[in-house]
């Protein structure tokens, strides 16, 4: 009987402070939980003992509890996940009905363990698929909410919180992991994970795990600056060690509950702790917090078009839309779809990013092919190759929906009109996906020949767009570029719209710039005078080919001349000493190819190269300093994972043409690494990314997989002679086994070097356990096995 089952959450959400749990883990530990041991098999196992961990903190007044779940997915347990999943809720409703309270109870869902395709192997409907078992089974049971966390991949969390949503009439919490650098293991930041879930409509989102609350401080004050969606931060009790055997944490309740009571003040809403916190830090938190003024969270008029890993801010400056995947007009492009030629098409792709483009547009509608087909391989694709973010533009709903279903991040979408049909179609699949809406100002009576009449239709599709639930700042105007050739007062009626857009609206516009021209000789003339004209009335996002010379001159010296490039800079250094260079796609270099992750061009060019040099030269002066150059990118920042990992298919495609021209001892691997993820732990996304670098630079990757135990690591590091180790661990509760096969490794093979990685780790954890290097990411233990081996 679940007499204190309280009112929604979301009633209470945004007007008072929300008090959520602390740490399971280490709690369960404490309790008798072994290392590598499942923490989710003792909802069945020892439920007293649960219980009393969920009862320790309602006792200490946290008014959210998170089940025993984290972990429980069927790829781990199976047939068995709706015993363990419903035995963990069922336990926390007893627990708050002995202690009569009306306490929330949160459904926990963690990661799978695994990347998805393309960078790994499980499916995106599969993780929705997954996700939505667990939602449904923790609603069924009797949850309150949904609490998605320590997400690290933006991607796998968009899998999540469809799952939620689509199995679920729950309200929907979503946290993240960020390193200290700010970035997800994909690359996400905060100005690129806030707008992805904020389309996909959580009730809160936040940050939690990985940090202390003092490293989490940037991160939160960032947070604070972007979201429009309550904030929750849920910090670990500072950095990991081991004591006789134990994880433990090195801060004090006390030192917690200061620091969180600095953090309540920067606008957060929930507080709650990860690893390391114990009902006695989440008491004092609460004591010293409840008294804090409660600041509800504020709309911030920002719009975002994002990818997974780089965000777009329409408004504070014009945006360049590349223009070039679209069909029309293209025969190239068009003859590419057809016969399904990724190679030409990514090249386009990549040839607008180098010349400027913020955005691509990805329109691949042709009549005689299967449109929402190709939409998600293009978008999948270009989404390896780049981390641009992407304009779906099409009139095929279903193609919309399906793109913006796989679209990994906050689409742009072209587009919407005042039609009722076309309001009906797509308004619904912005409001669920999430979008930055392009709204045609056209409607059923055609193309007002008035500025009035386009800024009618505009306030139309504002109010449209509002009923459900599509903020105003998500709408991007178009006032219609129409032929001057045809209609003399065209261009004029078109910029007055978009003047009229900026300054009695407040909004923000887009205009397909070169459609201005049709039917006149030297159209690129009309075009960049139009394109300046449309900057100079406040135009924010322009649709133009970013090859063309024209209209990039117009694009810099407007910047310029209307203020928006600060010192000139970016003129100066565009055509300072700048000697344009366009890439051509049919001799791509090798080098190239490989960096930029084209794998079918790497082949080809790799096949070229063989025709006149040595295969060995190819490798040293080709392959090996494009992945250098490649891993440098990432290690600062500037290239994100999916691009590593599509560098290294480029150039293991290369190698595979090039070593059969080699003679067998040149084809040798350096030597030979083991790598694994310790036992209990069944994440082996760091591991696998980890074996693809190794791979590829040359190393022979034993890889004994995920959940490993101790003894099978040293008796393979014996029988193979290996020289350098690698172990993984994602869960605080496995780096007690690593630790352990640290040991187990010092004391049978002592000539053995240990690299250790993890999200839960950190130098000083690595030394405390023995090991030989601490890698903070995948390059770092490539770089480490160079100098060993």
């Amino acid at each position: 009987m679940q007499n204190n089952k309280p009112k929604d959450i979301r009633t209470i959400l945004n007007k008072e402070w929300i008090f959520l749990d602390g740490g399971a883990g280490t709690m369960l530990q404490s309790m008798g939980l072994k290392g590598g041991e499942l923490p989710e098999t003792w909802n069945t196992k020892y439920p007293e003992r649960v219980k009393s961990l969920y009862r320790g903190y309602i006792d200490a007044g946290s008014m959210v509890i998170t089940t025993n779940t984290f972990g429980a997915n069927r790829l781990k347990y199976g047939d068995d996940v709706e015993k363990v999943v419903s035995a963990g809720v069922k336990l926390a409703i007893e627990a708050r009905e002995e202690a009569n309270k009306d306490t929330y109870i949160a459904l926990d869902m963690g990661p799978t363990g695994k990347l998805l395709k393309p960078l790994g192997d499980l499916d995106f409907e599969e993780a929705v698929s997954i996700y939505g078992e667990i939602a449904r089974i923790g609603e069924s049971a009797g949850a309150d909410l949904v609490l998605i966390e320590t997400m690290s991949d933006s991607y796998e969390l968009k899998a999540a919180v469809l799952g939620a949503k689509e199995n679920s009439n729950l309200p929907v919490f979503a946290t993240v992991t960020f390193d200290s650098s700010g970035k997800l293991l994909t690359g996400g930041t905060v100005k690129s994970v806030v707008p992805l879930l904020e389309g996909l409509r959580v009730d809160a989102l936040g940050v939690n795990c990985s940090l202390g609350p003092k490293e989490m401080l940037p991160i939160i004050k960032e947070l604070a600056e972007e979201s429009s969606t309550p904030i929750i931060v849920t910090p670990n009790a500072g950095l990991p060690r081991t004591e006789n055997g134990e994880t433990v944490y090195d801060i004090s309740p006390e030192e917690f509950s200061d620091v969180m009571v600095e953090i309540g003040g920067l606008g957060v809403q929930c507080l709650g702790g990860c690893c390391g916190t114990t009902p006695q830090h989440m008491k004092m938190t609460i004591e010293k917090c409840k008294g804090l003024p409660f600041k509800p969270i504020e709309e911030k008029n920002k719009t975002y078009v994002t990818s997974f890993a780089q965000s777009v801010e329409i408004g504070p400056s014009p945006i360049i839309i590349g223009e070039r995947i679209n069909p029309t007009g293209k025969k190239k492009l068009q003859e590419a779809l057809r016969t399904e030629d990724m190679s030409y098409i990514l090249s386009e792709g990549i040839k607008q990013e180098d010349n400027g483009a913020h955005i691509l547009d990805v329109n691949v509608g042709l009549p005689d092919i299967d449109e929402p087909m190709m939409m998600v391989r293009v978008i999948k694709e270009l989404q390896g190759i780049t981390a641009l973010p992407l304009q779906l533009d099409t009139a095929n709903p279903k193609a919309l929906e399906t793109g913006l279903r796989i679209y990994n991040g906050k689409a742009m979408v072209n587009s919407v009109n005042g039609k009722k049909e076309s309001l009906d179609e797509v308004l619904p699949l912005v409001a669920k996906y999430g979008g930055v809406l392009v709204g045609l100002t056209l409607d059923d009576e055609g193309i007002p020949e008035t500025p009035e009449g386009r800024i009618e239709i505009a306030r139309k599709i504002y109010s449209e767009a509002a009923k459900y639930g599509i903020p105003a700042k998500d709408v991007v105007i178009d006032g219609l570029t129409l032929t001057v050739s045809a209609d003399a007062t065209a261009a004029k009626t078109t910029l007055d719209t978009v003047k009229a857009v900026k300054e009695e609206l407040g909004g923000n516009t887009i205009l397909g710039v070169s459609n201005v021209s049709f039917g006149l000789p030297h159209r690129e003339l009309i075009n960049s005078n139009f394109f300046s004209m449309a900057l100079l009335n406040g135009l924010s996002c322009a649709i133009i080919n970013p090859g063309n010379e024209a209209m990039m001159d117009a694009y810099y010296s407007s910047m310029a001349l209307l203020g928006y490039d600060e010192s000139c800079s970016k003129y100066i250094s565009e055509y300072g000493e700048k000697v344009k260079e366009v890439t051509q796609v049919a001799v791509m270099s090798l080098p190239e190819s490989v960096e930029r992750g084209l794998a079918k061009n790497a082949v080809e060019a790799a096949r070229r190269e063989l025709k006149e040099r040595d295969p060995l030269a190819i490798i040293n002066e080709d392959i090996v300093p494009a992945l250098d150059k490649v891993g440098q990118g990432f290690e600062k920042g500037t290239i994100f994972l999916p691009q590593l990992l599509m560098s290294a298919e480029a150039a293991k495609g290369a190698f595979d043409i090039i070593k059969d021209a080699l003679p067998e001892k040149q084809g040798d691997k350096k030597g030979s690494i083991i790598v694994a993820t310790v036992k209990g732990d069944i994440h082996d996304i760091g591991k696998n990314i980890v074996k693809v670098l190794l791979e590829n630079y040359g190393f022979n990757v034993i890889d004994l997989g995920k959940d490993v135990p101790p003894e099978k690591i040293v008796q393979t590091a014996k029988e193979k002679n290996i020289k350098l180790v690698g172990l993984s661990a994602l869960m605080t509760t496995t780096v007690v086994s690593m630790q352990e096969t640290v040991q187990l490794l010092r004391r049978d093979c002592p000539d053995v070097k240990v690299v250790v990685s993890g999200a839960v780790l950190s130098q000083n954890y690595a030394d405390m356990m023995g090991a030989d290097h601490y890698a903070k990411d995948a390059m770092g233990t490539v770089r480490y096995a160079e100098k060993i081996i």
